[in-house]
């Protein structure tokens, strides 16, 4: 399935590629001018002064972006357009590299999210005082509560990431491209790949779900990933889903003001999430814990 809108810019500097089978006329109009209405574009980033326009193109047929369509000029920005075969290696990468900054996050910065393990910590450096009575002793004991936490963090997205390797990342045509409400776009940027999104939808309700958004780290802070975003905003409103979902485990708090920022909803979050690659084994359950959240973006009413 070929799955987007057509050519739009998204941002400064970032233009999403023209995509296959979309509405006619009128309602794609529509459609499109809501979208731009609901998410307006980012304020341009400051730069050298911009050459004069060149004059439109000739009409004509134009390439599809996902069937090997040109990319833009050198300086034009990020392209984002379907995935092609010869990049899954490349958004394998990307994702991996993602979700791997999830460990330290995890096993440190997650911690002043769970208040009672905090205390737990804390009763048993006391305890450790009250049966050695040596403060050195004492004082080891939160570092190897926090090496606790990093191994077993490993551990688990270790797992999770060898689940998802070997699921729909392994695969990303069959999973994403093939089935009918389904998508992957990656975005490039002098002709290599820096981000990547999928979308998935869920009949029962007539929602899509937005998945496997993650920015190569040098390109961060550029606004790929609300570009990625919009992407699947704007294929769930030419496709006629009436909401957008995500779930995430996210600890950094620039990724929940990224939904935000698109228009999620935060619809509540959860201690009891189980991640692919979980055991729940009782040195688990001490030593890594995640909040799983989840965002919702209304598009219409059924």
């Amino acid at each position: 399935m070929h799955c987007g809108p057509p050519d739009m810019v998204c941002e400064t500097k970032i233009v999403a590629a023209e995509d296959h089978e979309a509405l006619p006329g009128a309602k794609k109009d529509a459609l499109l001018a809501a979208a731009g209405a609901m998410w307006p574009p980012l304020p341009a980033a400051p730069g050298p002064a911009a050459a004069p326009a060149a004059p439109p193109p000739a009409p004509g047929p134009q390439p599809l972006g996902g069937a090997g369509g040109a990319e833009p000029p050198e300086g034009r920005g990020v392209y984002i357009r379907e995935i092609r075969a010869a990049e899954q290696e490349a958004a394998r990468r990307i994702f991996y590299d993602g979700i791997m900054e999830r460990i330290p996050n995890t096993a440190f910065r997650g911690l002043r999210h769970h208040p009672r393990t905090q205390l737990l910590y804390a009763l048993l450096a006391a305890l450790c005082f009250a049966l050695t009575r040596s403060l050195p002793l004492t004082c080891l004991v939160p570092a190897g509560l926090l090496g606790l936490r990093y191994y077993y963090s490993r551990k688990v997205v270790l797992a999770y990431l060898d689940s998802a390797l070997h699921t729909d990342m392994a695969d990303i045509e069959q999973y994403y491209v093939k089935p009918p409400g389904s998508c992957f776009w990656v975005a490039v940027l002098d002709g290599n790949v820096v981000g990547i999104v999928a979308a998935r939808a869920h009949a029962a309700d007539n929602t899509v779900e937005l998945l496997r958004m993650s920015v190569d780290s040098r390109f961060r802070g550029k606004g790929i990933a609300k570009a990625l975003g919009r992407k699947v905003l704007e294929f769930a409103l030419v496709h006629n889903y009436s909401a957008v979902v995500l779930g995430t485990t996210a600890v950094k708090v620039a990724a929940h003001k990224l939904y935000e920022s698109l228009g999620f909803r935060h619809m509540g979050s959860s201690d009891r999430y189980v991640m692919p690659g979980m055991t729940l084994s009782l040195a688990e359950r001490l030593f890594f814990q995640v909040r799983y959240h989840r965002y919702r973006l209304q598009l219409r009413e059924e």
